[in-house]
């Protein structure tokens, strides 16, 4: 029997932090920790130079510890074989990695038929040189790929440095690889389906895209023979707005119907459950508005996994996960007894709360920036630096200090167009003259509002109304140039716009 080889207490050292790397939520301080450390470049090193050289120095000892025959699974045992483990899948995730996102691309651009994977023989025939048995190998390559997924539908789609969008992320990778991905690859790759996830926050928040980042990131075996993944990710995501439709019809869409089921069924239709697939999850959008009797059937299909169509007799199984998300208060509605207690408690095996606009930029005023660069960017089809000054003056110069965004990234996708069309976004009127009306009600209780600016503050109010000088100049019977002569006075006086 072959002596096994035995790693160096400094090898010991630099592999934990390899397996660090490899488990820790890509989100978290403490991976941005281990890769400092790892790497050895300073800190405020951007992030992407950091995970260069990190791969960098780990590339080096590899080929170090090849050197010294340090180049197989089954020469090592114990711990020191489940370091090596680590450091082996660290190498052909980190070599393949622009190759999967590449592959993410192609497929979204390439629909519901699964892309061929050209790389995909390489990687494998690098793990079994490594000494991966077939299983495993299979396995971790799908693996990687869901990785790889989840971390560009979690970075790309939510973006922002404020601590909770950070935090959001974090929470959004825990929701697909739980809290360890060593159990989830061991135990709970494919029984995800058992986990739902309630989604919570205001409308226009990006309840939505998380739902789909959710949807995407789930594991997608590797058809070897075929050289694809057995299913696109593109079709493993679902959703349906409940809010959209009558009670009449929304069984139809959540269940299908059957031909001749009802007046106007002249086809059999597929609802949302049947064509969800077992490797996404269904979305159900609104949640908050689905009637008691609604809720009672849903309730049915989430125990037991089983449906039936409208008009059907024949049971249909349903797979895959459930995302739900509502911008109402659930604990409200339970306690009027409009959301039903064992329909919460069926759905919150996670719950996420998506942060709203005005709480992204009090924690980080430069989200801002990011998120105007990225809209424009997604709008022009190029970064548009020249657009990007003008937007952001526009927004600045045409808003209240403290706006709240209402109508979150929503109103803000919106506010850009609008500035692109007009040069101006004056904000949701309803929202920007209830606060300076109450601005301006503060001023008169506190005594603070002088005869000659009482004027100022109601042509203010006027504009915030109508937007226009010549009509706040027809209501108040002034000269135009009064009405804005007035209005500025007002808004410098309050340090920012009406």
């Amino acid at each position: 029997m072959n002596k096994k080889l035995l790693l160096t207490d400094e090898e010991r050292k630099f592999l934990g932090l390899v397996t660090s790397a490899m488990v820790t939520n890509p989100f978290s301080i403490e991976q941005e920790q281990v890769m400092f450390q790892i790497s050895g470049v300073p800190h405020g090193t951007p992030e992407n130079k950091v995970r260069q050289r990190m791969v960098e120095v780990v590339t080096d000892r590899i080929q170090k510890m090849e050197a010294q025959g340090k180049n197989r699974l089954d020469r090592f045992e114990g711990n020191d074989k489940e370091l090596i483990r680590n450091l082996f899948l660290f190498e052909a995730y980190y070599r393949y990695s622009n190759h999967f996102k590449d592959l993410i691309q192609r497929q979204l651009k390439e629909g519901e038929v699964p892309c061929k994977v050209s790389f995909a023989n390489e990687v494998l025939h690098l793990l079994f040189q490594r000494g991966f048995t077939e299983e495993r190998v299979l396995r971790r390559f799908a693996l990687f790929y869901q990785i790889r997924r989840a971390y560009y539908f979690i970075d790309q789609a939510l973006l922002g440095k404020s601590h909770s969008m950070r935090e959001l992320r974090l929470k959004l990778w825990n929701n697909v690889f739980t809290n360890d991905i060593r159990w989830y690859e061991q135990y709970l790759y494919n029984h995800m389906e058992d986990f739902s996830t309630l989604l919570l926050g205001e409308t226009g928040t990006g309840k939505g895209t998380a739902a789909a980042a959710i949807g995407r990131s789930g594991f997608i075996p590797f058809d070897e023979k075929r050289q694809c993944f057995v299913e696109s990710f593109t079709k493993a995501f679902v959703s349906i707005n409940l809010s959209q439709y009558s009670e009449q019809l929304i069984e139809s869409e959540l269940f299908g119907h059957k031909k001749g089921a009802f007046t106007g069924a002249i086809d059999t239709y597929e609802g949302v459950f049947a064509r969800c697939s077992p490797y996404g999850a269904i979305f159900l959008d609104e949640l908050g508005d689905v009637s008691m009797p609604i809720q009672t059937k849903l309730l049915q299909v989430f125990q037991e996994r089983i449906f039936l169509p409208v008009g059907s007799h024949e049971k249909k199984r349903f797979s895959g996960r459930v995302v739900a998300a509502t911008n109402k208060s659930l604990s409200t509605l339970r306690k009027e007894g409009a959301f039903r207690d064992d329909f919460f408690y069926r759905l919150c095996s996670d719950i996420i709360i998506v942060p709203p606009l005005r709480t992204r930029f009090q924690e980080n005023p430069g989200e801002l920036d990011d998120l105007v660069l990225h809209i424009l960017q997604r709008l022009t089809g190029e970064a548009a630096p020249e657009f990007f000054g003008m937007v952001k003056r526009a927004l600045l110069g045409s808003l209240p200090k403290e706006y709240a965004w209402p109508g979150n990234v929503r109103e803000l996708e919106q506010a850009i167009r609008r500035v692109l069309l007009t040069r101006e976004y004056l904000g949701d009127r309803k929202y920007v003259a209830a606060d300076l009306r109450t601005r301006i009600l503060r001023e008169f209780e506190d005594g603070n509002l002088p005869a000659r600016e009482v004027l100022g503050a109601y042509c203010a109010l006027l504009y915030t109304r109508y937007s226009t000088y010549e009509e706040v100049a027809r209501r108040t019977r002034l000269d135009r140039r009064t009405v804005k002569k007035y209005i500025q006075h007002w808004t410098e006086k309050a340090g920012n716009q009406p």
